[in-house]
């Protein structure tokens, strides 16, 4: 099967694979978030590149918390350069001045996308809010991240620094579709299953929070 078909069918098998293995590692990380609101603490959302996409889709969202705080520096984005993004996503030390800006604290819970896991920014970025007393979720592909070799200094890959790893069972590259004439595959999976384990996640806290008694402070649609 070929083309706009045939990827349909095999994203959905993943983001179906997804959904059968990852009710788990969700319902983990929803208790450390519902820990942190009710306790006055924060929880923050962070990725670099096209995975920065995942804590947009956390922030600001209708559906979404409205107690979330992301952190969107616009260098390790999109819009200002890809040869930018992707050699500032490797840069060490990048990671301790974000955290120094954002404040991240003891009792924190903060979410890392990164679909490869490698590079030194989200690593240093987890190590550095571990070390401030925060807790940490990974979303990554862990068929990706375990084939290949850190770029961080200290040698660590993103989810061997994670309290939850949240696995977005995509491929190594990411791209699905092998297409004759094509050198390369194409259809990316990380950012569409990503984002359906972020709002399971969401889901999951929102309801958490009514079961405990609480009014869950959740963003309405501005258009509705």
């Amino acid at each position: 099967m070929a083309g706009a078909e045939g990827y349909l069918q095999k994203a959905l098998e993943i983001a179906q694979r997804a959904a059968e293995t990852q009710v788990g590692p969700i319902r983990v990380a929803a208790g450390l978030v519902v820990e942190a609101l009710t306790t006055g603490k924060r929880f923050w959302v962070f990725g670099t590149g096209h995975s920065h996409v995942l804590a947009e889709e956390l922030y600001g969202r209708a559906g979404g918390l409205a107690d979330v705080r992301a952190v969107l520096e616009p260098g390790l984005m999109l819009h200002e350069g890809l040869q930018k993004s992707s050699l500032l996503e490797r840069l060490p030390g990048l990671a301790d001045v974000l955290l120094e800006i954002n404040e991240i604290a003891a009792g924190d819970v903060v979410l890392i996308a990164s679909n490869s896991g490698r590079n030194a920014v989200p690593v240093e970025f987890a190590l550095g809010a571990r070390k401030r007393g925060a807790q940490v979720i990974v979303l990554t592909s862990m068929a990706h991240s375990t084939a290949t070799t850190s770029r961080a200094p200290g040698g660590q890959r993103l989810f061997e620094t994670a309290d939850v790893v949240i696995d977005n069972c995509g491929v190594p590259g990411d791209a699905l579709i092998e297409v004759d004439g094509s050198p390369e595959r194409t259809g990316a999976t990380s950012t569409m299953v990503g984002a359906m384990l972020v709002q399971a996640l969401t889901v999951e806290i929102v309801t958490r929070l009514t079961e405990s008694g609480q009014t869950p402070n959740v963003l309405r649609s501005l258009n509705v």
